[in-house]
């Protein structure tokens, strides 16, 4: 392609110039898994697009290269042998695939690495008080080991793998796609390096084999539903050398008959009677750390809140309490009796509006709203 013909290089991967490293990795990697050829088999447009994202990448990716073409453009690149019409000085495209689709199409960095084991999630149920205190559980967790049997090889004991004749142990092939060459892993052997023709009994031939542990897990005080522990190396065991994977210990927490969590704070509903609400009483409240006294004064309404502090949940890896909040309910009296009647009624006769103090200013305000 003629220098008058080419493109600029930040308008194919749709990038302004003053784009980032970051930004135009991304551009480029979003860009190029669209058109690339394994996605459009037999698509000569998308091959040719392709091989002009990857030619403006490797430009713009190299600082170097990036301060010529800035300042010269395309001439600038072709006089300098910077690689830009793909000449193969100075570049590798070995190192774009290995940096960026890696992980996509199988870069050929991942040669002799060993795989980390699965990641496990066990959900632990535990009681409101231990969420609040913290508390040690022992946990029965399943898990994938290599297997005793074969000592993880897959083979049958007095056997052994045999090297993959089509990748010849490397786990991976290469095939040239246009002017670059693209690693990805070996079909026959699965990316291991060697095939496995007598199988272990065991595991089948997998090397690996499902187990159960008891793990001891430390709950931390404060904790609530929805929070997860991390416990590093626990989960299922790596392959090859591989680091094993991490267990997360999702919480929940059973509600509670009496208590109610806010954040840190408690908040709990007492029902008292009508004859406590008006004259007044001292009554027992439950809370976590057992019973204490609280002193309801005469007169006190029904949704009246009491604050017993620090006696809420501990600060989750942190320090203090939230509080304790008692909510009182006055209870209306039923099934009354005769006599209870008569009280209650001489009450009303008697008290006038004086002690209704609330009923009297909602009144008045109605009163307002028609004056």
């Amino acid at each position: 392609m003629a220098n008058g013909e080419k493109r600029d290089y930040y308008e194919i991967l749709e990038v302004h110039k003053n784009a980032s490293e970051s930004e135009i990795k991304k551009a480029y990697r979003r860009l190029a898994v669209a058109y690339h050829p394994d996605k459009n088999p037999g698509d000569k447009e998308s091959e040719e697009k392709f091989k002009e994202l990857t030619e403006a990448y490797a430009a713009l990716s190299d600082p170097e290269k990036r301060a010529t073409y800035d300042r010269f453009g395309h001439a600038g690149l072709n006089s300098s042998g910077g690689g830009a019409g793909f000449s193969g000085a100075g570049f590798d495209f070995g190192d774009i695939f290995g940096d960026i689709f890696g992980d996509i199409f199988g870069g050929g960095r991942q040669r002799g690495r060993g795989r980390r084991g699965d990641d496990l999630q066990y959900n632990l149920e535990i009681r409101f008080e231990e969420a609040a205190f913290g508390v040690e559980k022992t946990v029965e967790i399943p898990y994938t080991k290599a297997c005793g049997v074969c000592k993880g090889s897959g083979a049958k004991p007095g056997t052994e793998a045999k090297t993959c004749p089509t990748c010849r142990g490397a786990g991976q092939v290469r095939f040239q796609q246009g002017f670059f060459s693209v690693s990805r892993p070996c079909n026959q052997c699965r990316g291991e390096g060697k095939i496995v023709e007598n199988p272990c009994a065991e595991c089948r031939g997998t090397g690996s084999v499902r187990d159960r542990k008891n793990l001891s897990v430390k709950v931390p005080p404060g904790v609530e539903t929805g929070n997860r522990l991390k416990l590093t190396g626990e989960g299922g065991q790596g392959a090859k050398g591989g680091q094993n994977g991490d267990l997360y210990v999702a919480i929940s927490v059973t509600p509670h008959p009496l208590f109610v969590r806010e954040g840190n704070d408690v908040i709990c509903e007492i029902p008292i009677s009508f004859t406590q609400a008006a004259l007044g009483t001292e009554i027992e409240v439950p809370t976590l750390d057992g019973k204490v006294s609280l002193k309801i004064p005469e007169g006190t309404q029904s949704g009246k809140s009491f604050r017993l502090k620090a006696k809420g949940v501990p600060v989750l890896q942190g320090y203090g309490r939230g509080d304790q909040h008692v909510v009182v309910k006055v209870e209306t009296p039923t099934n009354l009796t005769r006599r209870q009647r008569e009280l209650l009624e001489q009450l009303a006769c008697d008290g006038g509006e004086e002690c209704h103090p609330q009923r009297q200013s909602f009144l008045d305000k109605v009163m307002g709203m028609f004056s």
